[in-house]
Parts: C-alpha cells; sequence; structure tokens
C-alpha cells in the first residue's frame, strides 16, 4: 500500500480512537443522497444531529477487504486529525458490523450539481471567486497539515444549506506527503488529474512514482476554469483523451474573455512544471485580492434555504437494528428455524452493497 500512515500490521492500522467511535445503536439512516465506486452516503441522524453517513462497502475478496479498510483508516485519521471552515466536519465512525464514516450534512448537494442546475449561464462571478476561495483555503490548510488530497473535483465540494459556501469533503484518496514518499501512479479523476501523474510510457497498475502536493495547485486550476465558465473542461473530449492531452500535448482550456488576473491565477496553477505553481497560501492572497476588488453585489436573490429531508425523524424509525448484526447471521424462532433477523438498519441493506460504477477513479 502507498500509505504512510499504515502500520506493520493490518490490526495495527485499523484500531479507532475511542474518542472517535460512535454507537451503532444511535445511528438512524434516512434516504440514500449519493453512491460512488466504494460506498454509498445517506441522509440519517445520530443522536439528535442530522449527519451524512457514508457506508463503505468491504469487498468480496482478502485482498479487496485489506485495501478499503486501509482506505477507512486512513480517510478517518486525516478526517480527526485537521479541522476548518472549509473542510467537511467529522463526527464519528465505527467498523462493526460495517465501515461507517458520519459526517456532517451538507444540504446544498455537490459543486457538480449545482453548476449544472445554472447551466448554460455563468455563476455570478462574486460567488464563483468566493467559492474558488472557500476551497483554496480548505486547500491550504491540508497542505499546512501535509496532506495531499488527490482527488480534487466538482464532485467532491459539498455547499452548505443556503448554497453560499463550499466544503471539501472524501479523503479516501488523501495522503500524507513525505519527502521520499512513492506513491501510486494515476490515482484521482482522469479530467481533473496533474500532468506529472502520467508518465511517456504506460505504467504499470500499481507502479510508483514521485509527485508532490502541487498536483492539487493544478487539479484546483481545472476546477476554478469551471467556476468561472460553467463549462465541462476539455469537451469533446473523453476522459482518457482529456488526460492525455493535458499530460503530452500541453493543452489546457481556454483563458480568453476571463478577468485578467484570474487568467494569471489559472495559467500559473497549471502549468506543466509543477515546481513552477504557486502554492494555495499565494493563491488565497490573490483571490481575496481579486474580490476585494469588486464591487458590492446589487440585487442579488435572498439565498435558497434548503431543509432537511428527515427533519422530523421518528425515533422509532427502522434505523441500526440490522446493523449491530452481522451480515449474514440469522436468528431462530421458537420451533428452531432459522429466519433473517429484523432489518433495522438500512432496509435495503442487503442491495445497498452491490458492485457500483467505479466513477473514474484510479486506486
Amino acid at each position: 500500500m502507498d500509505s504512510p500512515m499504515s502500520m506493520q500490521g493490518p490490526s495495527d492500522e485499523f484500531q479507532l480512537d475511542k474518542r472517535w467511535l460512535i454507537d451503532p445503536k444511535l445511528l438512524y439512516v434516512g434516504p440514500m443522497i449519493g453512491e460512488g465506486a466504494h460506498g454509498k452516503v445517506y441522509e440519517g441522524k445520530y443522536r439528535d444531529q442530522n449527519v451524512a453517513i457514508k457506508i463503505i462497502q468491504a469487498g468480496d475478496v482478502p485482498e479487496e477487504i485489506a485495501r478499503r479498510e486501509a482506505r477507512f483508516a486512513r480517510e478517518i485519521a486525516l478526517l480527526a486529525r485537521v479541522q476548518h471552515k472549509n473542510l467537511v466536519k467529522f463526527i464519528g465512525a465505527c467498523k462493526e458490523p460495517v465501515l461507517v464514516v458520519v459526517t456532517e450534512l451538507l444540504l446544498g448537494g455537490s459543486l457538480r450539481k449545482y453548476m449544472l442546475s445554472v447551466r448554460p449561464k455563468r455563476l455570478d462571478l462574486r460567488l464563483a471567486v468566493s467559492f474558488a476561495l472557500d476551497i483554496a483555503q480548505a486547500m491550504e490548510c491540508l497542505h499546512a497539515h501535509g496532506i495531499i488530497h488527490r482527488d480534487l473535483k466538482p464532485d467532491n465540494l459539498l455547499l452548505t444549506a443556503d448554497q453560499k459556501k463550499v466544503k471539501l469533503v472524501d479523503f479516501g484518496l488523501a495522503r500524507e506527503e513525505t519527502l521520499t514518499e512513492m506513491m501510486t501512479a494515476e490515482t484521482g479523476t482522469y479530467r481533473w488529474m496533474a500532468p506529472e501523474l502520467y508518465s511517456t510510457v504506460t505504467l504499470r497498475h500499481g507502479e510508483k512514482k514521485h509527485y508532490n502536493h502541487k498536483v492539487d495547485a493544478y487539479s484546483f486550476a481545472i476546477v476554478l476554469w469551471e467556476l468561472l465558465t460553467n463549462r465541462m473542461p476539455f469537451e469533446g473530449m473523453s476522459n482518457l483523451q482529456a488526460a492525455y492531452a493535458a499530460a503530452f500535448k500541453n493543452v489546457r482550456p481556454s483563458s480568453e474573455n476571463l478577468p485578467e488576473e484570474l487568467a494569471s491565477i489559472l495559467e500559473s496553477c497549471w502549468v506543466q512544471d509543477p515546481n513552477s505553481r504557486p502554492n494555495f497560501s499565494q493563491i488565497v492572497r490573490k483571490l481575496n485580492a481579486f474580490l476585494s476588488s469588486l464591487s458590492d453585489p446589487e440585487n442579488m436573490p435572498p439565498p435558497m434555504v434548503i431543509a432537511s429531508k428527515n427533519s422530523i425523524l421518528p425515533p422509532e424509525s427502522p434505523g441500526t437494528s440490522s446493523l449491530m448484526a452481522k451480515r449474514g447471521e440469522q436468528s431462530e424462532d421458537a420451533n428452531g428455524k432459522s429466519g433473517n433477523k429484523s432489518r433495522g438498519f438500512l432496509p435495503c441493506f442487503s442491495h445497498c452493497f452491490q458492485s457500483d460504477a467505479e466513477n473514474g477513479l484510479i486506486e
């Protein structure tokens, strides 16, 4: 594994700090609000708090199970270690009987869905730059703690209920950066991946290569371009074509007709040489300077506040009773016949862990 946080053995790596260990009996699950290559996310409640509940698929073979557990352990370690107003707030986790990560519930939806709802119009410039500043501040915090996110994209950026602030989520691919670390090549999502994650010679699966935190600056530039244009980067290309064009032909989205100061940030962040890219402290300063140069917005519509779907979830909601039972475990009735136990946690539990589309992620 390419995790600098891994211990000598799986049992050591997979210990959860008691401070973050939640009681699954107090966890209630509502509607599914998202899914990806490694699990599904549900709206729910923990104690009296509305939360997002990510349930990670365990995998079918020992190698896959170990890889998912290591990813889960890394994500929890990073979430528990770093707190910032633009990073999703970590609430807790449990690993028995399934892998569960619980965070604050962000009701504004993903940045990707928000931009799609506005398209073909562009976002208000002040709002777009404000979102970019939120993202840059989150990345500045991560990098200050020596953490590379490696999968910065609109799908991993969620809006608050008033859709005025953005928070970074999904630390499943994040890593601590070390001077000698050799990390998995081609990790992330193709359209937003930095050129140095590729080689002129096709890399074998799992092959390692050097790169550093500047991969996040490149991804940020692509996201910033999307915020300013509200278009898909590398339109007309497949994901692989986009990655190839960026890495080997030095192709970038057009920065024409964008404010000069913002075009300058874009172009500095997505240059081919990682060492020439700015750090996020510099990016934050430039974005702040640009925002302060804009006149105050006029006639802006009031923010739309989105309410939770299960804000009045009753205590007797079919929540987590079967979470407490191992999958496949059965109870016996009075006649000694076995039958399925009550499915309290996730009535669709047996159907929730079918194979998901890989969603463009390369592990």
